[in-house]
């Protein structure tokens, strides 16, 4: 008797009750963007330029004076051949650059802008209409997302993990 008691003891003692830990958990997530307006410009230089061989110079060309509102405006210069009857090259060209804007600045109103300068080199992108953009989680995880207008996005998750150690 005495080792039966023994042995179950040992037995007892050697089993450890089984156990472990639980973790739920739920994660969700909505995520709604409307893409803004934007607007890059870069304003274009007034240049001339003039290249020759066998000519003489008279009167230099020049650019004129830029005002706002105005061309600035080229005056071409006065050349004359060096030596008659020689071969000649030449070359003389100009181009106008982007006139001072009397707003070099707008308003945006609701996502929108009303008007910009036109530059020489312009990069436009619209912005994006919510329209019936919307999206909603329920206590049961259910997802209820509405599409938007242009330029919006809608993503939506729900995320269970269940670890047992």
């Amino acid at each position: 008797m005495r080792r039966f008691l023994f042995v179950s003891c040992l037995t007892f003692f050697a089993v450890s009750p089984a156990s472990a830990d639980i973790t739920h958990a739920i994660k969700s997530s909505i995520s709604l963007t409307v893409d803004g307006a934007g607007s890059i410009s870069t304003r274009q230089p007034s240049s001339f330029s003039v290249s020759g061989s066998n000519v003489t110079l008279g009167t230099a060309p020049a650019l004129g004076t830029l005002t706002s509102g105005t061309a600035l405006g080229y005056t071409p210069g006065a050349y004359s051949i060096t030596t008659a009857g020689d071969s000649f090259s030449y070359s003389e060209s100009y181009i106008e650059g982007d006139d001072v804007p009397t707003v070099l600045s707008t308003t945006v109103t609701a996502g929108v802008v009303p008007a910009m300068p036109i530059f020489g080199s312009n990069t436009t992108t619209s912005g994006g209409v919510a329209g019936t953009l919307a999206g909603t989680i329920a206590t049961d995880g259910a997802l209820a997302i509405t599409a938007g207008g242009a330029g919006t996005t809608a993503i939506g998750q729900v995320i269970q993990e269940l670890t047992i150690r």
